[in-house]
């Protein structure tokens, strides 16, 4: 390998300048830089939303580079294959790119890490996506963490690298190799008409992701702590959007957090413990990553959740009966996101009332959501069920209508996204019409449903089927 060789830099869920250990050593080192992104066999696999907006993400970092007086290659076909050719065209010495912990990536990391090392080229990978390592994080007998208030109590006091600016220039390449066009990608044709509903939502890029940090840090994050499960409160950071495609780093998070705790902010470390369960999601989904497919508690796959059937639909669809569960699948809708209190009562709902398979959201929040995540959908949806990693009780049941009474009081979140209930709906409500796919054949004057199931109904059938889940487990 030669030193002035040049050095292919492989974005992936990283877009941004700052904070991101494989640019600063690549702009450090004095070669020039090829920055690349790959529309490869996992992009391929990405649900509507998350493609559409890891599009978009692509799109402004392009911009991005080109005020450095660079540029993005872009290539579409498998990782390995597009890489190998980009070396032969451009005659690098190297190709560097920023981990990432899910199966599908690690396999796909591993193969091109082992074959191009195999011809004489350097391929590293740098840390970045997360602050703490999987494998940094470990118990007092050496093992992984399973529960999360240890693994926080395990890292809250742990130093953390400083943060890093964005390069002041990246010295281009002699030639620069050939470049497909986004457009030709067509990454958000699967969103259809619902892209033009969801887009003014959308907060894109690293400028717009620290400004949104910034905002939060100063005006709502004392707050925080008591303000995030009030549904009709826009009280979050709104940063998983961002977050998901590396447009801001978890490292910067964690910095403004700290400094918000210095300040006396009471929010903060609420915050701050936020952060770290994404860290979580990752350590498991690294040291166990049957998460992402199978139950992860031991016995749960013989638990008798149904499949996908008529119901199923109506829960897609907002329309179960139950008034926050169906507000908040339709905000999802409308803004490509969903509140954290509402993520959990529409799990439960699908998975104890409905008794229906984890597996069957999980993969339709996959389509729908633009902040998804894999190891944060994974984990968050196997805890909810009972069958992934929570301290509580797996028999735990969320009551909607009290969930509602506690943090919607006045059914004000209620009212912006359901149409029906309103004589006279706001906008918000009625642009779930306009969103969501035509073959439904909903509008805004149908009768509001009765519930699927009624929650005291549901729940007794759920209390019943883990009891009879517990027998069978205890006559193995």
């Amino acid at each position: 390998m030669s030193e002035t060789s040049p050095i292919i830099l492989w974005f992936r869920r990283d877009l941004r300048l700052s904070d991101h250990p494989a640019l600063d050593a690549a702009a450090r080192s004095g070669r020039p830089v090829i920055p690349v992104f790959l529309h490869d066999e996992v992009v391929d696999v990405l649900g509507a939303a998350p493609r559409w907006r890891l599009g978009l993400g692509v799109e402004n970092f392009a911009r991005r580079l080109e005020r450095l007086d660079s540029r993005l290659v872009l290539r579409r076909g498998p990782a390995l294959e597009c890489l190998r050719a980009l070396v032969a065209q451009t005659g690098a010495g190297a190709v560097w790119w920023t981990r990432q912990y899910d199966p599908d990536q690690i396999a796909r990391d591993r193969e091109v890490k082992a074959a191009l090392t195999g011809e004489g080229i350097e391929a590293r990978s740098f840390r970045g996506h997360l602050i703490f390592e999987p494998w940094e994080v470990a118990t007092g007998a050496g093992k992984f963490y399973q529960v999360y208030t240890p693994f926080w109590k395990a890292v809250r006091d742990r130093a953390v690298p400083a943060r890093s600016a964005a390069p002041a220039a990246l010295i281009p390449p002699a030639d620069w190799p050939a470049s497909e066009a986004l457009e030709g990608w067509q990454m958000g044709r699967a969103m259809a008409r619902g892209a033009e509903v969801v887009r003014p939502h959308l907060v894109i890029g690293e400028e717009a992701a620290q400004t949104r940090l910034a905002v939060f840090a100063r005006d709502r994050i004392a707050d925080y702590a008591e303000a995030r499960d009030l549904m009709d409160r826009d009280a979050g950071s709104g940063l998983s959007e961002n977050l998901t495609c590396g447009e801001i780093s978890p490292l910067a998070l964690w910095h403004a957090g700290q400094r918000a705790m210095g300040e006396g902010k009471a929010g903060a470390e609420t915050f701050l413990r936020e952060v770290v369960w994404r860290e979580f999601a990752y350590h498991l989904v690294y040291h166990t990553p049957h998460i992402v497919t199978q139950s992860w508690r031991a016995g749960w796959e013989r638990f008798a959740w149904a499949d996908e059937g008529a119901d199923t639909l109506r829960w897609k669809q907002g329309r179960t009966g139950i008034e926050i569960v169906d507000a908040a699948m339709r905000e999802m809708y409308v803004t490509g996101r969903m509140h954290n209190r509402a993520r959990m009562l529409v799990g439960s709902y699908l998975t104890k009332h409905m008794l229906t398979h984890w597996r069957v959201g999980q993969d339709w929040f996959a389509q729908c959501l633009i902040d998804w995540d894999p190891a944060a959908n994974a984990m968050g949806w196997q805890w909810v069920a009972g069958s992934g990693p929570d301290a509580a009780p797996y028999f735990r049941i969320f009551n909607p209508d009290t969930q509602a009474q506690k943090f919607d009081r006045k059914a004000a979140y209620r009212r912006k996204w359901l149409a029906e209930i309103s004589t006279d709906p706001p906008a918000t409500a009625t642009a779930f019409f306009d969103a969501c796919p035509r073959s439904w054949g909903l509008s805004p004057g149908m009768d509001y449903p009765a519930p699927i199931v009624a929650l005291s109904e549901g729940r007794a059938r759920a209390l019943k089927a883990y009891e009879t889940r517990d027998r069978a487990l205890e006559g193995q």
